[in-house]
């Protein structure tokens, strides 16, 4: 199963810097997409399908917003649209697909940049999510939770840690939520192959374009897995020359 997850920051922008042609490379059998800033009405697509990928769109009620998406060669046995937590649904920040005895869950972490208020709903979300996926394990214990969770976790994964401590992100609070999540049985999947790869990124700020070109970035992005699908791991990667987004996909690989 060879896993992709890339934040689009509006998926009718991306088509037209290429994103169709790029997903013609076959580079993964599943597409998870954050940030659609569409409804599936809004997006052609014809082209997409003609690929062999069967589409699912969740988006945010809120039009040009949020919203997220699976494009997938693996046929599903089951969709379910949102966390039925209101707030989060309301925002179109989590799809669930399954195959066979996996589970894999989309999600487009709150960002806490814009103030206070959304920084607030941004911790109450992550433990809102994290009790969501627990009560799944229940059920479905073999997860795979992709996404852009707008957190980066260490100071290996960003390029400033000194300069970023007091930013949405990167706060004290924010990472350890992280940990705790990874201490909870989850598994970074880059992380348990790279464990010390340094300038590791997969988004750049857009203030400034030579921010990208001097690879000044954060890893935010991230495919983790369950425990007990840490042994069917077998490569993850980020794609930083993919260039449709300010961010780009990460990838990765297990044998099931």
């Amino acid at each position: 199963m060879r896993v992709i997850s890339y934040n689009t920051n509006g998926i009718r922008a991306a088509i037209k810097k290429g994103f169709i042609e790029w997903l013609a490379t076959d580079p993964a059998d599943i597409i998870c997409i954050q940030e659609t800033k569409a409804t599936k009405g809004d997006v052609d697509v014809t082209a997409i399908e003609a690929l062999g990928y069967e589409t699912y769109w969740f988006s945010a009620q809120k039009k040009g917003y949020s919203g997220v998406a699976v494009f997938t060669r693996i046929k599903p046995d089951h969709v379910e649209y949102g966390s039925q937590i209101a707030q989060s649904d309301s925002e179109g920040r989590v799809i669930r697909v399954d195959f066979a005895d996996i589970t894999l869950v989309n999600a487009y972490f709150p960002s806490g940049t814009s103030g206070d208020e959304r920084q607030t709903y941004k911790y109450k979300w992550l433990d809102e999510f994290h009790g969501y996926l627990n009560e799944l394990r229940k059920s479905r214990p073999k997860l795979i939770i992709t996404g852009d969770y707008n957190i980066a976790h260490m100071a290996i994964d960003i390029h400033d840690p000194k300069g970023n401590k007091n930013s949405s992100g990167f706060l004290p609070e924010e990472r350890e939520w992280m940990s705790t999540f990874l201490n909870d049985g989850y598994v970074d999947s880059f992380r348990t192959l790279h464990p010390d790869t340094t300038g590791a990124y997969s988004w750049w700020s857009q203030r400034f374009p030579s921010v990208r070109l001097e690879n000044k970035g954060w890893r935010i992005d991230y495919i983790c897995i369950t425990a007990n699908l840490k042994e069917a791991l077998t490569n993850a990667r980020i794609f930083p020359d993919v260039k449709h987004s300010d961010h780009c996909p990460i990838y990765a690989e297990l044998k099931l």
